[in-house]
């Protein structure tokens, strides 16, 4: 027993010292957490990032961003209800909407803003979401934000959305879901989910940031592919930082609502607005799928290749419905080993660990690129294949 007699406040020595102590604990448990950073010429192939398209350094992707610099400046200069809106983010705007199917769109400075901002500005207290049990923590976060009273339902559990929408006291709900999960890369039941919220009166809220420019016809999400475009209890969040190799976010849906998240939404209204070089990106991106709409379909076909090879070799691999798939390797310790196996060999391959995913499920999140040679596929084979033979791998 510790024969100081002083207050706790007084033995620390400062306030923040049990930041050591909750590193150690993570440390214990595999949970530590370190940024690496990655070199512009780096020999690794990457199956970790999202650049599922390969455009981050399209020529015409980086001519554009490097264009929008000389014309427009390095960053915005203010808000976007101020300075921070210029003729290229109207532009962008714009042509996400048409791309995607909808009304109008609004842009944001990143992805997880643009999901702040739509929840937070449909959804206050005496309203219900009803939320994914394996939604993003942006979602997450933009439930809570909102005060609305949340109900958590088990994935992709058509039934207890209705459930829970049949039974609520409030006026008005959201349905919250991802199109295509970050983690698992499943697609979410998207029309049943509609014809339940359709049936009771909710606005169904829809995170494309793994399935716009990869999932459905030329890239165009999977809301487009399940029919429901411009639907108008249907509102689409993206983000610019995956398929479209650039930054920023943006939401979609009716002029109206557009109109009211520029009232209304906090994360557009006091932050500054999105950098016209990742405008000019994102616009190029988008520009170079329409005019090559076989790219999203590349990316998948890559992405079931890995699929199947990580079967052949008795791994055990999530079926992807786009560019993600995951090899489940167990506890988290086995997971960075094997993560540090493959970046030993030559491959870049995420690790996520829970709180990412739950206790038990700690994996390996392999990302496809529409830019994979067959030579490089074939080397993913070979590190796989060595990954799978070591017995200690899950």
């Amino acid at each position: 027993m510790s024969t100081d007699d002083r207050p706790p406040h007084e033995r620390q020595h400062h306030p923040l010292s049990w930041l050591t102590q909750r590193a150690d604990q993570r440390r214990a448990a595999g949970l530590r957490r370190t940024l690496v950073p990655r070199a512009a010429d780096s020999p690794l192939i990457d199956l970790a990032g999202n650049d599922y398209l390969g455009l981050t350094r399209h020529p015409e992707v980086v001519e554009a961003a490097v264009q929008a610099v000389r014309r427009w400046g390095t960053g915005s200069t203010g808000s976007r209800l101020v300075t921070g809106t210029t003729e290229l983010h109207a532009e962008l705007e714009a042509e996400l909407a048409a791309h995607a199917g909808m009304e109008a769109g609004l842009v944001f400075s990143s992805g997880y803003l643009a999901n702040l901002g739509v929840i937070t500005a449909l959804a206050g207290r005496g309203d219900l979401i009803v939320s994914d049990s394996l939604n993003h923590a942006s979602l997450i976060d933009a439930a809570r934000l909102s005060r609305a009273r949340i109900a958590i339902t088990a994935h992709s559990d058509v039934d207890a959305v209705a459930a829970a929408l049949a039974d609520r006291a409030e006026e008005r709900a959201l349905v919250v879901v991802e199109s295509l999960f970050s983690v698992d890369g499943d697609t979410a039941p998207l029309r049943e989910l509609h014809e339940a919220c359709r049936a009771h009166g909710a606005v169904l809220v829809v995170d494309e940031a793994h399935g716009f420019g990869v999932a459905g016809p030329e890239g165009r999400g999977a809301v487009f592919d399940a029919g429901l475009a411009g639907e108008p209890d249907v509102v689409v969040a993206a983000t610019l930082s995956k398929a479209l190799a650039s930054q920023g976010g943006a939401v979609l849906g009716l002029a109206e609502l557009i109109a009211h998240l520029v009232d209304a939404a906090r994360s557009m209204i006091f932050d500054t607005g999105l950098a016209p070089a990742a405008a000019g990106a994102a616009l190029a991106a988008l520009r170079v799928i329409r005019r090559d709409p076989g790219l999203p379909e590349t990316v998948r076909k890559r992405s079931w290749e890995i699929y199947e090879l990580a079967l052949e070799l008795g791994l055990q691999a999530t079926a992807p419905s786009g560019a993600v798939t995951s090899i489940i390797m167990g506890a988290p310790e086995a997971a960075v080993a094997a993560r540090d196996f493959c970046l030993a060999r030559g491959l870049h391959v995420g690790c996520f660990r829970p709180p990412s995913v739950p206790d038990g499920k700690s994996r390996l999140r392999v990302t496809a690129r529409a830019d994979l040679s067959d030579f490089e596929v074939e080397q993913i084979r070979s590190v796989l294949s060595d990954l799978a033979a070591i017995p200690t791998q899950v």
